[in-house]
């Protein structure tokens, strides 16, 4: 039997991972991870890493019959590859490989607030772009006062010391992204900004928070992966560029994106609030699982 561990709300996602057991015949973890503000970071990572070794032993594959060989970790949002880049980039590795990795609009970076997708959807919901920048700062558990600082990209100009070009370098998003999504847009790179919100906030760079910030080695120990994104969503681009640096590390990669969608779709796949695109994606994110698993 194939197995997935979703990194999801539980109460949001319920009939999705009923929905995925029954299609697809498999078991399901939804873990129930502790959220902001009042858990803040690493907290929810050392949750799901510990409910995934829990369901990952031997024991519980055996009294699930699991097929070891057939496990994928998936998760919307905030709740994606926190245990997934842990599993590669770590001496203490789990004993199951993943076999896929599934990212529903992702949250992958926070030194950018001005990508394309931010600039074009700040003001559209249900993220908007001052909303996103205060839950990161909640997440990272530091003074929500910084979110002036973080939406005029002060914490990323140039002359922060903590900020190399090769950490630059894994979300220039004018080199990442497809001239179809750059646009008329332009960067806003800082030459001088605040220190204190690199100072206060170290986290911003740690890669289990922002995944988009890990190596090309460790993206290219990870498994074949499906990427959705939706037009409508400030996230659009993190996502997209984790799809171009999965690919430029030799990972194979479907990306999924629905211009009709917005951030948060799936979920609207049920009445009383469906939605056309919420039902589609749904389907084809399952379709996907089904022939991939």
């Amino acid at each position: 039997m194939i197995s997935l561990i979703c990194l999801t709300g539980m109460r949001s996602y319920d009939h999705l991972c009923r929905k995925m057991a029954e299609d697809l015949d498999s078991v399901i973890m939804s873990v129930d991870y502790r959220l902001a503000p009042d858990a803040v970071f690493p907290a929810q990572y050392h949750d799901a890493l510990a409910a995934s070794r829990a369901f990952l032993s031997a024991e519980v594959l055996e009294r699930y019959s699991i097929d070891p060989e057939r496990v994928c970790v998936s998760g919307d949002s905030a709740g994606e590859t926190w245990l997934l880049l842990w599993h590669k980039s770590s001496d203490d590795a789990l004993t199951v490989n993943f076999k896929l990795q599934a990212l529903i609009y992702p949250v992958l970076q926070a030194l950018d607030f001005y990508t394309p997708s931010y600039q074009q959807n700040r003001d559209v919901p249900i993220l908007y772009r001052p909303i996103m920048a205060r839950y990161w700062l909640q997440y990272l558990g530091a003074d929500t006062s910084l979110e002036p600082l973080l939406l005029a990209n002060n914490h990323s100009s140039l002359d922060q010391p903590a900020l190399s070009s090769s950490i630059r370098s894994k979300l220039d998003w004018t080199a990442l992204l497809p001239a179809e999504r750059r646009k008329h847009f332009q960067p806003v790179v800082r030459e001088t900004g605040s220190p204190r919100v690199m100072g206060e906030v170290p986290q911003l760079i740690d890669v289990r928070a922002a995944p988009l910030l890990a190596e090309q080695g460790v993206l290219g120990r990870t498994p074949k992966a499906y990427v959705m994104t939706c037009e409508f969503d400030v996230l659009r681009d993190d996502g997209l560029m984790y799809v171009r640096r999965l690919q430029d590390a030799g990972v194979t990669v479907t990306s999924d994106h629905y211009e009709d969608g917005f951030h948060g779709c799936m979920v609207f796949a049920y009445l009383p609030m469906m939605s056309k695109v919420g039902w589609r994606s749904m389907n084809n994110y399952i379709h996907w699982l089904d022939q991939n698993l």
